[in-house]
């Protein structure tokens, strides 16, 4: 059932995440890997990864090209790629599909597949459930995990949905949780830096040391979806297995009462404003 429950509305305002098994099927699942290998099929490789470079100037030329695409990809749909998988010349490492960290930042607006995944009736239900009354979708992703490649994911804070395409497990990296962490405010936001600097973006505030055992695993399987708290304090660990550890997520904002940060890395922009997700 798309619609929350009593207790589980209450166990999701207590942990700041909440485990939906079964939520798509596995034919949706299907579906989903199906539209990203032709995808990644089709794909062009950026310039900045592309190119040979040699001096600290052209090293300079390349950072710049990584942050204007990352800062500019809000409304496309781009290819970020896991470390070390070109040669200086910009040819392939490892097969393509194997070189993939992750797809964004709009797939939800533009691949159809994508779009009736996040705009199904069941997810807009779920977000009623909530209590959500102008919800606005502001990115999509595709993460890989590729097998003994995906790194790890740092701790972060997203008001997500999070898809698992394949069966997460403690070996291939499913997620970790601090249960009620959300209850503690945000300590570090990503943010654009000032104009002028260097790098595209930059951190306010700073990350706590955080005792390794208050995470909770939270292994799930394929089509599982994982509700996450805008706030609670969540990773990943590396995927050490033979297999990738697929899923795709995508966040929302109440639009009711927010203001955007114009510090926000991600802005919406003419060409694709945040969608709303009732439809």
């Amino acid at each position: 059932m798309a619609c929350l429950s009593l207790s589980q509305l209450q166990k999701f305002q207590e942990d700041g995440f909440l485990v939906l098994e079964g939520f798509f099927s596995a034919d949706e699942c299907v579906a989903m890997q199906q539209r990203i290998g032709e995808i990644v099929a089709k794909m062009d490789v950026p310039v900045h990864c592309r190119t040979e470079f040699s001096t600290q100037g052209e090293e300079q030329l390349r950072a710049q090209g990584s942050t204007d695409y990352f800062l500019s990809s809000g409304d496309k749909i781009r290819f970020f790629f896991e470390k070390g998988v070109f040669d200086k010349k910009g040819n392939f490492l490892v097969p393509p599909e194997k070189s993939i960290n992750k797809i964004g930042h709009a797939l939800h607006a533009h691949d159809p597949v994508f779009k009736c995944v996040t705009y199904s009736p069941k997810v807009q239900a779920l977000a009623r459930s909530l209590g959500l009354q102008m919800p606005m979708v502001v990115q999509s992703m595709y993460i890989f995990k590729q097998p003994r490649f995906g790194g790890e994911e740092p701790l972060g804070r997203v008001l997500g949905l999070w898809i698992a395409v394949e069966d997460a497990t403690l070996e291939n990296g499913c997620l970790w949780f601090i249960p009620g962490s959300h209850t503690s405010g945000v300590s570090r936001r990503m943010v654009r830096a000032p104009a002028g600097s260097a790098l595209g973006t930059c951190f306010l505030g700073s990350e706590p040391a955080r005792d390794n055992s208050l995470f909770v695993p939270t292994p799930v399987q394929r089509g599982a979806l994982v509700l996450i708290h805008g706030e609670v304090v969540h990773k990943s660990e590396q995927n050490l297995s033979n297999r990738s550890r697929q899923a795709y997520t995508f966040h929302l904002m109440e639009a009711s009462g927010t203001i955007w940060s114009p510090e926000n890395w991600l802005q919406p922009t003419a060409e694709l404003p945040f969608p709303p997700l009732y439809t």
